[in-house]
């Protein structure tokens, strides 16, 4: 969502600031840089991220917050703008929590598979904060809806709306485009490669389920899946034993693990059973 969001901005017309902590040896940062690379958005990575704007604001400026109207107005967004270096926008990955920075725009993003969890807060559960939290959103985005019942969605708009009846409700799906290889990330292998055949899913996401199912859904004769919890930092011990699996059948892992797979070395096994998944 944040590259998504990223990418909207500079085809208006403005720089986006990307700020995140930068979890876990920088997965999700080195994943953003190859996916943004050579265009205009900047990234910050540092866990006082007012602090880390501000040096982005100091070296590049920022875009005069009267004129950013003209950005978003549907009918000129067909003109060609001349993108500045100067910031237009800063991102928060994953900052609904961060209260030391205000913001304008609050987006919640929900997984449809399991919206709510257990209903606990952590470590006793999934959620963050409360669900009174919704009150304060401005936009809800639900992901995978494509893989629940109709039924399902409306119970999920009903509480949505429940704490804020005015909320727009936004919905996505995971849609696999091709794969790629661990050395080459600019590789393109088509899904048919998966078709019929016996597929290892490897991942260190908050939920594997629907990375899973887009597999299944590939025409993949059978289908395993080997989890691991989020920016689960793979050591050599782990990548050993995958790296003998891979040997007997394909192996799909989420692209967010590429740069930690290399660091460790994991590409030095590689052969073309052991593909990335681009989402």
């Amino acid at each position: 969502m944040v590259e998504y969001i990223s990418q909207f901005l500079v085809d208006s017309g403005l720089t986006p600031l990307i700020l995140t902590r930068g979890y876990a040896g920088g997965d999700e940062v080195k994943m953003l840089e190859r996916h943004l690379r050579g265009g205009p958005v900047k990234i910050g990575v540092g866990a006082n991220r007012a602090a880390t704007a501000a040096l982005f604001l100091d070296k590049y400026g920022c875009v005069d917050s009267s004129s950013l109207r003209s950005f978003f107005d549907l009918h000129e967004r067909a003109q060609v703008w001349t993108i500045s270096e100067k910031i237009g926008c800063i991102i928060l990955d994953d900052g609904m929590q961060h209260w030391s920075l205000s913001r304008d725009l609050e987006i919640v993003m929900l997984n449809g598979l399991n919206p709510w969890g257990n209903g606990h807060l952590m470590p006793h559960g999934p959620l963050r904060e409360p669900l009174l939290a919704l009150e304060r959103a401005d936009v809800a985005v639900v992901h995978h809806v494509d893989l629940i019942t109709k039924q399902s969605l409306r119970d999920i708009e009903n509480m949505i709306q429940g704490f804020k009846k005015s909320i727009p409700i936004f919905y996505s799906k995971m849609v696999p485009k091709y794969l790629f290889d661990v050395k080459n990330a600019r590789s393109h292998v088509a899904l048919e490669a998966l078709r019929c055949a016996s597929v290892l899913c490897v991942s260190a996401i908050g939920s594997a389920d629907a990375f899973v199912k887009s597999i299944e859904m590939t025409g993949a004769h059978y289908v395993d899946r080997l989890d691991f919890s989020d920016h689960h930092l793979f050591e050599a011990e782990v990548t050993n034993s995958i790296a003998i699996l891979h040997v007997l059948f394909p192996i799909c892992f989420t692209a967010k693990k590429l740069f930690l797979l290399n660091q460790i070395g994991f590409h030095q096994y590689h052969n073309d059973k052991c593909r990335m998944l681009k989402l």
